[in-house]
C-alpha cells in the first residue's frame, strides 16, 4: 500500500459512493395565453378568479338597488309634511300680502296715513279720560259733577247700544247686487272694516247694528239679527269720513272684493248722517253689576 493511498483525503474518497448524475429537467412547455371573459360587476374575485371591481362599480353597486329601511322611511315622511307645511304658510302669506305688494305709491300713502289718524283718535280718547279724571279730582261739587258725567256716558253708552237715535257727519255706502252674489260675510267684512276705521254709529237697511248683530244668508238675501233685506244694501255710517271712505276702497279692500262678485259700491261723504234705526234694551238674564 502506497503511502498516497494512505492520505486522509484518498480513504475518504474510497469510502463515499461514487457521484450520481442528476437526472435532466423536463423542457417546461410554452405558456398558453388565459381566455379572457367579460368581467361581471355583480361577482367578486373568489367567485369568478377575476379582477376586483374599481371603485366606481363599487358605489353602484352600493347605491342601486337602494335600500330603504323603515327608519329611513319614517324621516322622509317626517321632512316631506314639514316641507309640505312650509310651502302652504308661504303661499298664504303671499296671498295675504298681494295686495299692498301691487299697491300704488298713493295708496301706501293712504293706509298710513289712516293709521296714523287711529293713532291720533286713541291718544285723543285717552287726554279725554285724563280730562275727565282731573276735572272729578279739582271740582268744587264733586258729586255734581259725577252725575253730569254720569248723564254724558249714558248718551254714549246708549248710541253704542243702539237705545239712542245719533246723528254726525260720516258717509253713506250703497251695493247693488243685481247678480245675487253678495253673501252675508261680505257684507260683514264691511262693518268689521268700518268700526277698525272708528265708525260710532251704523245702520243697514233700516237695522242698527250693534256689539251683538249678526249676518247670515237667507236664500239668495241677507238676514241681519233675524231680519231679511234685499239689495240695494244701503250703509249709514256716522264717524270721520276722511278715515271711513279710504277704509273701503284700500287695495284689495271691501269694494274690490265686491267688485270681483260683479257687484258695486258707491261711498259718499256727508256732514250730516242720521242713524234712527232703534233697540230694544234686553236685561241680561245672569250678569249682575259688580259694583256696590
Amino acid at each position: 500500500m502506497n503511502n498516497q493511498d494512505e492520505r486522509p483525503e484518498n480513504r475518504l474518497r474510497k469510502e463515499l459512493p461514487d457521484e450520481v448524475p442528476a437526472p435532466a429537467a423536463p423542457a417546461e412547455p410554452a405558456p398558453v395565453e388565459p381566455r379572457r371573459t367579460p368581467v361581471d360587476p355583480g361577482r367578486t374575485p373568489a367567485e369568478g378568479g377575476e379582477p376586483p371591481l374599481t371603485g366606481r362599480q363599487r358605489l353602484i353597486n352600493g347605491v342601486w338597488p337602494p335600500r330603504v329601511t323603515r327608519a329611513q322611511l319614517i324621516v322622509a315622511v317626517l321632512l316631506f309634511g314639514l316641507g309640505f307645511g312650509l310651502a302652504v304658510q308661504v303661499a298664504s302669506n303671499s296671498d295675504s300680502d298681494s295686495a299692498l305688494r301691487g299697491a300704488r305709491q298713493e295708496d301706501l300713502v293712504r293706509i298710513l296715513d289712516e293709521l296714523d289718524d287711529r293713532t291720533q283718535r286713541l291718544e285723543d280718547e285717552k287726554q279725554g279720560l285724563e280730562k275727565q279724571r282731573q276735572e272729578l279730582q279739582s271740582s268744587s261739587d264733586q258729586a255734581a259733577e259725577a252725575r253730569k258725567q254720569t248723564a254724558e256716558k249714558e248718551k254714549q253708552l246708549g248710541i253704542l247700544a243702539g237705545t239712542v237715535a245719533a246723528q254726525g257727519p260720516g258717509i253713506t255706502m250703497t251695493v247693488e247686487d243685481t247678480k245675487g252674489t253678495v253673501k252675508a260675510d261680505m257684507l260683514l267684512d264691511a262693518i268689521q272694516e268700518l268700526r277698525a276705521a272708528g265708525a260710532e254709529a251704523i245702520q243697514v237697511n233700516g237695522v242698527r247694528v250693534v256689539a251683538s248683530t249678526y249676518f247670515t244668508d237667507s236664500g239668495k238675501t241677507v238676514s241681519v239679527d233675524g231680519n231679511k233685506i234685499n239689495a240695494p244694501y244701503r250703509f249709514q255710517v256716522i264717524g270721520k269720513s276722511q278715515d271711513l271712505e279710504p277704509a273701503l276702497n284700500i287695495p284689495g279692500g271691501v269694494v274690490q272684493t265686491l267688485e270681483k262678485e260683479q257687484a258695486t259700491a258707491t261711498v259718499e261723504r256727508s256732514d250730516k248722517i242720521v242713524v234712527d234705526a232703534l233697540r230694544q234694551v234686553k236685561q241680561p238674564d245672569y250678569a249682575r253689576s259688580s259694583s256696590r
